[in-house]
């Protein structure tokens, strides 16, 4: 018997695609960065470490998850979309929890994941899940910035 080319490991599938969201056919990025939202936003209210704790452990997972697929599924596939996970809980960190700054934080996250201004393009260009993964936290960053002047200082 002989062994197949690629892994299919069913747990890096449903990480990978955040609980089988990448699979939708529009729009799989908004999916999983909603599906974040709506899971966090029903958790109780977390310290901003406990978020940055939540957004790393999701980071190294997704990054394992993302490096076992891509040569599967080729580079930057669109259902990957934990990478979308990743960036939603970076933008949220520091955030007041409410309807309007979370939602706001979702929009501004979604605009610049697909907008990349600079530098997250570039982020892209690294290698495999590191490609799929930074440019997602870079957007999450840029996303928790405006936020806070938007929000906090404004």
């Amino acid at each position: 018997m002989s062994e197949k080319p690629y892994p299919s490991n069913s747990l890096h599938r449903l990480i990978a695609t955040t609980l089988f969201t990448g699979y939708i056919p529009i729009a799989p990025g908004t999916a999983g960065a909603a599906l974040c939202l709506i899971i966090l936003w029903f958790l109780p209210e977390v310290h901003s470490l406990v978020l940055i704790s939540i957004a790393l452990i999701i980071f190294v997972i997704g990054l394992k998850s993302a490096n076992t697929l891509v040569p599967e599924w080729g580079k930057d596939p669109g259902k990957i979309n934990i990478d979308e996970v990743a960036g939603m809980t970076v933008a949220l960190i520091g955030l007041p929890k409410t309807a309007v700054v979370w939602f706001t934080a979702f929009l501004v996250f979604r605009f610049f994941d697909i907008v990349k201004p600079p530098p997250i393009r570039r982020l892209e260009y690294l290698p495999a899940g590191w490609g799929i993964m930074t440019d997602d936290i870079a957007a999450g960053i840029y996303s928790n910035v405006c936020c806070i002047l938007i929000f906090k200082i404004l």
